[in-house]
């Protein structure tokens, strides 16, 4: 007779979680790799090209597979739209697409390709727990604790001190760090809209739907630009192959995942940990500096981390201000 062995819930959402914290940094270090190699707009363009053509092509499969009766899979995973009939879950999703990919990932790109370091970027993306943490009670009716209050702002406080030399070191032009800014500004709006929609596709139809949105924007930007076509070198196509496999598909495919898992302010503290992640694979690869203040802040930024978590797992599923829990 034998048994089936599977993993906790518990330890699924923390092996999901270290997933994305280490795929989330990926974006910025790809960023910088792939900053000397073709223009931005050219870049990621290129990059949802893949995203889109890998999931649609994965979906498509999947319908097919299980309308000839050779697999058996969910119903809802041969969904690639909203149903018809309902514009307006459409034009959510599509506004959605619009500011988790193209409102986010623009910025950042544009940023670190002006010459703002990817520790400093993402210690301006990390901001997004406190403004998460601030606006979660009026707009989702849910109550950020004391404990996890004390977290996000030890987490705040190792995170600034990590970057705090570099800023005396970079050569971006004061004004390119509104744009991580701005991204923040523009997927802390996307995950309250996707959050407060009680019904929505699967995260693979969903991050289809948002990569083909972001195709269709970005292509109008690259015609408006001239930058259209990519370059031929090997390097430039390695880049974008490892920009849409993982700072896509797996980044982008856990957030939204671990969004159905975990209330948002726990979910956003993880990005607290992409920057000390980010920063050490930073000072490794590109020499990007890295101090002993940068070792108080990694240590911080743990510290906060693991309050936020710890003031999550306090809450209990049947508290009336609670997330659902599956």
């Amino acid at each position: 007779m034998s048994k089936q062995i599977c993993l906790p819930a518990g330890t699924t959402t923390v092996l999901a979680s270290a997933a994305f914290v280490l795929s989330w940094s990926s974006g910025f270090l790809g960023a910088r790799l792939g900053a000397g190699q073709a223009p931005v707009p050219t870049l990621l363009l290129w990059r949802y090209v893949v995203v889109t053509v890998v999931l649609t092509a994965g979906l498509a499969t999947v319908r097919l597979l299980r309308r000839r009766g050779r697999a058996r899979a969910p119903a809802e995973a041969a969904r690639l739209v909203p149903r018809p009939g309902r514009p307006r879950a459409a034009a959510h999703h599509v506004v959605v697409g619009l500011l988790s990919q193209v409102g986010y990932v623009l910025p950042v790109y544009g940023a670190i390709g002006l010459g703002v370091s990817t520790g400093t970027t993402s210690l301006v993306d990390a901001v997004q727990p406190v403004v998460v943490a601030t606006l979660v009670g009026p707009l989702l009716g849910q109550r950020v604790r004391g404990l996890q209050w004390a977290g996000l702002a030890t987490a705040f406080a190792g995170v600034a001190a990590i970057v705090a030399g570099d800023l005396r070191s970079t050569t971006a032009p004061a004004w390119a760090y509104a744009l991580p800014a701005a991204a923040v500004a523009s997927l802390v709006a996307a995950t309250f809209l996707e959050r407060r929609r009680s019904a929505t596709l699967p995260a693979g139809p969903l991050l289809a739907l948002h990569s083909g949105v972001a195709v269709v924007a970005l292509a109008a930007l690259a015609l408006a630009t001239g930058t259209v076509t990519p370059p031929a070198d090997p390097a430039f196509w390695g880049s974008t192959l490892f920009l849409a496999l993982v700072p896509s598909l797996a980044a982008y495919g856990l957030y939204w995942r671990l969004l159905r898992r975990v209330d948002v302010t726990t979910l956003n503290a993880l990005l607290f940990l992409v920057v000390p992640t980010t920063t050490l694979a930073g000072a490794a690869l590109f020499g990007e500096p890295l101090s002993l203040a940068g070792g108080v802040g990694l240590g911080l930024a743990g510290l906060g981390v693991a309050a936020v978590l710890r003031g999550e797992h306090r809450h209990r599923p049947g508290d009336d201000d609670g997330p659902h829990r599956p």
